[in-house]
């Protein structure tokens, strides 16, 4: 949408969007905030503060110093700021009194995976990384947020993470562990990719709750920028099934990642009589001998995956 100050068009509607949607969150966040300020208030007398937690809890509270949500509890707005262990645990004079009875206090090993992910996701709720938490495939599958991360005792700075990736995510996906150690792989053992690159393991829209480049494109395209385009000339399969019509992303015993051994069976997958949907025909002419193993399509048809020069992606 445009509107004119005197002679000058401007452009209006994008930036609308985004002053209201700022708007939105930043209003969220102060009802949280006064919300959680008024509940202080209101129970003050059932708080007791982190300084009596440590003096049973020492080694847990001295592990949660170095973590971001101890320091959430002195930032202004924060919804636990003041709080510290109580903001998770809730009050805890009951505790106390009882001396150091669990029933009178949250603990998160005897809540219910979908109750203690309530809690998690009541600070870990705006923005794009949790908000399809609720219905992940981790979620329908009963893996909760404490499954993967821990406040108290995680392995890893950031994330909180129980286990290092990929061992956390091969505890599960034994299948993925064995394509990994595949002679042609991404080298995600090596520490050089992890499966969170590609993948929101809080969940997405996309199958295999896949994520995507800033552009909204594949998520391949985050590193293989070059194959990206876009081209005059677009390779079919690349625009409908992506790249895993011909690769597998994770590891494979063929060089490239590809499907099968040789590209020319692969190519025939689709360009071949019997696939009537395929707007192409089977490969012709005298020097089309398919009989010929090391006589590759790519040796001619070498920008395979899209051309600006020719639309059966020859060299220019």
């Amino acid at each position: 949408m445009y509107f004119r100050i005197g002679k000058l068009p401007f452009l209006f509607f994008p930036f609308l969007l985004v002053s209201v949607s700022h708007v939105q969150a930043r209003h969220v966040q102060q009802n949280t905030a006064q919300t959680s300020a008024a509940t202080q208030t209101k129970d003050s007398k059932q708080y007791v503060g982190s300084e009596t937690c440590k003096g049973c809890h020492e080694d847990v509270y001295k592990a949660t110093e170095q973590t971001p949500h101890y320091k959430m509890g002195f930032q202004p707005g924060a919804p636990g700021k003041g709080l510290n262990c109580e903001a998770c645990h809730g009050p805890g004079a009951a505790h106390v009194e009882g001396g150091g009875d669990k029933s009178k206090i949250i603990v998160f090993e005897n809540l219910s995976m979908a109750e203690a992910n309530k809690r998690c996701l009541s600070c870990h709720t705006y923005g794009n990384e949790h908000a399809n938490f609720t219905r992940s495939a981790h979620a329908s599958n009963d893996i909760g947020c404490i499954s993967c991360h821990s406040p108290h005792h995680a392995k890893t700075q950031r994330a909180l993470l129980v286990e290092k990736q990929p061992q956390l995510c091969y505890q599960c996906h034994t299948e993925v562990k064995a394509e990994f150690s595949r002679p042609y792989r991404h080298r995600v053992n090596q520490g050089l990719v992890q499966c969170t690159d590609c993948h929101n393991e809080h969940g997405g829209f996309l199958p295999k709750q896949l994520r995507t480049s800033a552009a909204q494109d594949q998520v391949c395209f985050k590193c293989h920028t070059e194959k990206k385009g876009p081209f005059v000339f677009e390779h079919l399969p690349v625009e409908t099934e992506g790249c895993v019509s011909c690769h597998t992303p994770h590891g494979s015993t063929n060089p490239r990642l590809l499907r099968v051994s040789q590209v020319n069976l692969l190519c025939l997958q689709c360009h071949t009589l019997a696939m009537s949907n395929v707007p192409s025909q089977p490969p012709i002419g005298p020097a089309h001998n398919q009989a010929q193993k090391y006589q590759a399509c790519t040796m001619c048809h070498a920008f395979i995956h899209g051309s600006n020069f020719s639309e059966v992606f020859f060299k220019p």
